[in-house]
């Protein structure tokens, strides 16, 4: 099952990141998982949130230009090769990453948390069940 992303274009200068993370804050929304990206002009500050649809409207509220992603999130072990395995299913499905991150998590020390953009969602995520692994739900993404 895919979660939703919020991806936030910044202009890139120096506080933006700053005044996006501190706009969540007062408004008591939690970011589980961040990854910044950035050109010479903007960045892209793609979050993953505990209330993905007040976010959205805090952050369209403040003039901030965003828009939502499906991405899937699994957990990986934590040990050497972990990850591997797991882009290994991702080729033999023939899907693409477009791009990747972590996440923190805490329930469980021996996972690491993982999220993936790709090219076929559907695809890749009955390929990795296939292989006995489990996509994480939106719920479950926040309360790691």
């Amino acid at each position: 099952m895919s979660i939703k992303q919020i991806s936030v274009f910044l202009e890139n200068k120096p506080g933006k990141l700053s005044e996006m993370t501190a706009l969540l804050a007062a408004n008591n929304i939690d970011m589980r998982a961040l990854s910044l990206a950035e050109t010479n002009d903007f960045g892209i500050a793609r979050i993953i949130v505990d209330d993905i649809y007040e976010a959205a409207n805090v952050l369209r509220n403040a003039s901030f230009i965003s828009k939502f992603s499906h991405v899937l999130a699994f957990a990986v072990p934590d040990e050497p090769g972990g990850l591997n395995k797991l882009l290994n299913v991702f080729n033999e499905a023939d899907v693409n990453i477009i791009y990747m991150y972590s996440c923190l998590g805490s329930n469980d020390p021996s996972r690491a948390y993982m999220i993936f953009r790709v090219t076929d969602t559907k695809t890749a995520e009955a390929a990795l069940v296939a292989h006995g692994l489990k996509p994480l739900t939106q719920e479950e993404i926040t309360e790691i």
